[in-house]
C-alpha cells in the first residue's frame, strides 16, 4: 500500500464511531496514526476487502473491531468502524 498523507471520516463513519466506547475511539485514533505513518505495519493487518467491500480496504482496531476504508489518492477515507460479523456476516 501506497504512503497515505491525510484521511477523511465520512459520515456513515462518524455516526458508527459515536456508538463506541472511549477504549475503542482511543485504539482508532492510535491504529489511524499508525496507518499515517506506516500503511503496511503488521499490527493494522491492512487488506483489501471482497463482496460488498470490494475496492475497500479494512485495518484491525481490536481484537473484533475492524475500520474499513478507501483510497483517493493518498488520502484513506473511513467508511465504517464495528465488529467483524457486523461488517463481513
Amino acid at each position: 500500500m501506497r504512503k497515505i498523507i491525510g484521511f477523511i471520516l465520512h459520515k456513515s463513519f462518524e455516526k458508527s464511531y459515536a456508538k463506541h466506547g472511549t477504549n475503542i475511539k482511543n485504539a482508532f485514533r492510535e491504529r489511524r496514526n499508525l496507518l499515517l505513518i506506516d500503511p503496511n505495519h503488521p499490527t493494522l493487518n491492512t487488506h483489501p476487502l471482497h463482496g460488498k467491500w470490494k475496492g475497500c480496504w479494512s485495518i484491525n482496531i481490536t481484537g473484533d473491531i475492524r475500520a474499513v476504508f478507501k483510497l483517493e489518492g493518498y488520502i484513506v477515507i473511513f467508511l465504517e468502524i464495528d465488529t467483524h460479523s457486523q461488517l463481513y456476516g
